[in-house]
């Protein structure tokens, strides 16, 4: 599995601090309490402009989602990602790969929970495996 490197910046300093302890955050705003993706700047329902980072429950389910082919190895086959569009308990979207998962078996609607990893060299990322039940 190769995880690309992804490095912080001062806008996104606080959302990898929580990913290093193994928490999801996304931006509540202060007005209208609604969850927000982790990069908006402004609150998607009123418009507000006072959003506080919140965790979220690390759950939800795949909106829409591709799998994305490399070139195979020598005498290998050809590896597979999945990349999904997941949609948040809370309500956001975010653009996460799923883990764990048959290409051939994921589908809209599956429940997902998250996870973390960490490339040497780069921050810790979410990414989601199919909850198990």
């Amino acid at each position: 599995m190769i995880i690309g490197i992804t490095r912080r910046d001062p806008a996104t300093e606080e959302f990898f601090d929580g990913t290093a302890r193994g928490e999801l955050l996304i931006r509540r705003c202060s007005e209208c309490a609604h969850g927000n993706a982790p990069q908006t700047t402004a609150c998607a329902r009123c418009g507000g402009a006072d959003l506080a980072w919140t965790p979220a429950q690390g759950t939800g389910t795949i909106a829409s989602w591709t799998v994305v082919h490399g070139r195979p190895a020598d005498g290998e086959d050809a590896p597979a990602a999945v990349i999904a569009i997941v949609e948040l308990t809370e309500g956001p979207w975010l653009h996460a790969r799923i883990l764990g998962a048959d290409p051939r078996a994921v589908a809209t609607g599956q429940e997902v929970v998250v996870d973390f990893v960490q490339p040497e060299g780069g921050e810790a990322v979410p990414v989601f495996r199919p909850r198990r039940r």
